[in-house]
């Protein structure tokens, strides 16, 4: 399965009779469960703010989806003297073969909405550049 297509799980606290509705509807069969209506839900919400989602991403010049960065290219910068600022709405990946030094010389700032996923020693280093 790609990244991309994975996940995070969330908890939720919902007040007892908006879930005892959430399980009526499940019964009624307009959800397979509680799990579809909550996605349902969301993305329906999501939907209805397209706009101001979108018109944020520009202000804040945001990669929306996926940013990958691999070792090659954060060298390409560090040997150029230039950096970067990781800025993504979704999932933004280092690769595994990226050390501390090199993400240390080449990533100034990183604000993902989304997940962050790099390798445990890389997150370390980035710990105080992370927004």
């Amino acid at each position: 399965m790609a990244e991309v297509d994975r996940s995070e799980k969330i908890t939720i606290n919902v007040g007892l009779v908006d879930l005892g509705q959430i399980d009526l509807l499940v019964e009624e069969g307009f959800y397979a469960n509680r799990t579809d209506f909550i996605r349902t839900a969301i993305r329906r919400q999501l939907e209805s703010r397209s706009d101001a989602v979108a018109d944020t991403v520009a202000r804040r010049t945001l990669t929306l989806g996926t940013r990958h960065l691999r070792r090659s290219e954060l060298e390409q910068l560090r040997d150029t003297g230039r950096m970067i600022e990781l800025r993504v709405l979704g999932l933004a990946t280092v690769a595994d073969d990226v050390d501390p030094e090199l993400a240390l010389a080449t990533i100034a700032s990183v604000e993902v909405l989304g997940a962050f996923r790099a390798p445990r020693a890389v997150r370390a280093a980035l710990a105080a550049r992370i927004v």
